[in-house]
C-alpha cells in the first residue's frame, strides 16, 4: 500500500495497522484504553503506549524511564490522524524524559504510524478501568494528583469487551447500554447484512436488545443496538456466537436483495451518520 502525500485526506487512516478495528474504538468510542507498541529500529527501538486521552488532552509525553505515551483522542492537525499521532511520537521521543508535548506542528517528512511503528508487534488493546495509567511509574502521588485522577475517573462510562464479538464494546451511557461492533468489512456490504437480518426480525444482538443505527469512524462502519438498561454486556455475551453466525452469513450473501429488503434498506441507510 502506498504511503499519502502528507497533504492528502485519509479517510482511513489506521488501515494498514494491526488491530485497525480497537484503534478506531479507542480513538471514538473507549474512555479508558491502552496498547503497548514498539517503534521500528528507525526510530530508535522505544517502548510506546497507545492510549485513548492523556491529561490536558495532550498528544505526547516522554516518561521518566524514556518511553512515551501518546492520546490518540488529543487533536492533531493536518488530513492524516497517523500522520499527526507518529509526529507525536517522534516529537516526543526528542524531548528529556518526564516532558510532554502540548501541541503537535506537522513537517513536510512527519512520519505516519505506519512508518513509525514495528507491525510485527501485538497491538491488544486493554481497556481500563480507571486513568491510573496517566501516572509516571517514578511520580510521587501528591493529593492533588490523586484528586485528579479521582476526578477524571468520575468521567469514565464503564465500557468493556463483548466476547464472542471481537471489536464490540459495551457502554453504560446512563440512561439507555449500548453495544458498538467496529467492523472492517465493505459499508456496502455492512449496510446490506444488517438490512437482511432487519427484513427477517434479526437484527437484534440479544433478547430485548434493538438496532438503532451505524457510525462510520476513521473510514469504518460500526453498528450500534440498544439494550435493555440493565441487562449488562453479559445480555449480548448469551446470543453473541449465534449473532455472529447470523451476521457473517447476511454479510457473504451475495443474492440480491428481496423488495422486502430493499424497502428495508432505507431506513438503514437513513440511520447511517459518519464521525470525523
Amino acid at each position: 500500500m502506498s504511503s499519502p502525500s502528507s497533504n492528502d485526506l485519509v479517510r482511513r487512516p489506521f488501515e494498514g495497522l494491526p488491530n485497525e478495528q480497537d484503534l478506531v474504538a479507542m480513538r471514538q468510542l473507549i474512555p479508558a484504553a491502552t496498547m503497548a507498541v514498539k517503534t521500528t529500529e528507525e526510530y530508535g527501538s522505544l517502548d510506546v503506549e497507545l492510549a485513548t486521552i492523556l491529561p490536558m488532552a495532550w498528544p505526547a509525553v516522554r516518561r521518566t524511564d524514556g518511553s512515551v505515551t501518546v492520546g490518540i483522542q488529543a487533536g492533531y492537525p493536518g488530513n492524516d490522524l497517523s500522520r499527526g499521532i507518529g509526529q507525536a511520537i517522534r516529537l516526543a521521543a526528542a524531548l528529556e524524559p518526564g516532558s510532554p508535548i502540548t501541541t503537535v506542528t506537522l513537517d513536510d517528512d512527519a512520519p505516519r504510524l505506519q512508518d513509525v511503528l514495528d507491525l510485527s508487534g501485538d497491538f491488544e488493546i486493554q481497556v481500563q478501568e480507571t486513568f491510573e495509567f496517566w501516572l509516571d511509574p517514578s511520580a510521587e502521588r501528591t493529593g492533588e494528583i490523586e484528586q485528579a485522577i479521582s476526578q477524571a475517573n468520575d468521567s469514565i462510562m464503564q465500557t468493556r469487551p463483548v466476547e464472542g464479538l471481537p471489536h464490540a464494546y459495551w457502554v453504560d451511557a446512563g440512561p439507555k447500554e449500548h453495544v458498538r461492533w467496529v467492523l472492517d468489512a465493505d459499508e456496502e456490504k455492512v449496510i446490506d447484512a444488517v438490512t437482511r437480518l432487519h427484513a427477517r426480525r434479526e437484527s437484534a444482538i440479544c433478547e430485548g436488545a434493538k438496532y438503532v443505527g451505524s457510525f462510520r469512524a476513521e473510514g469504518l462502519s460500526i453498528p450500534v443496538w440498544d439494550l435493555p438498561k440493565g441487562a449488562g454486556a453479559e445480555a449480548a455475551e448469551a446470543e453473541a456466537e449465534a449473532f455472529r453466525a447470523r451476521f457473517e452469513e447476511a454479510l457473504a450473501s451475495t443474492e440480491p436483495l428481496t423488495t422486502l429488503e430493499r424497502r428495508a434498506r432505507g431506513g438503514i441507510v437513513a440511520r447511517q451518520v459518519t464521525l470525523r
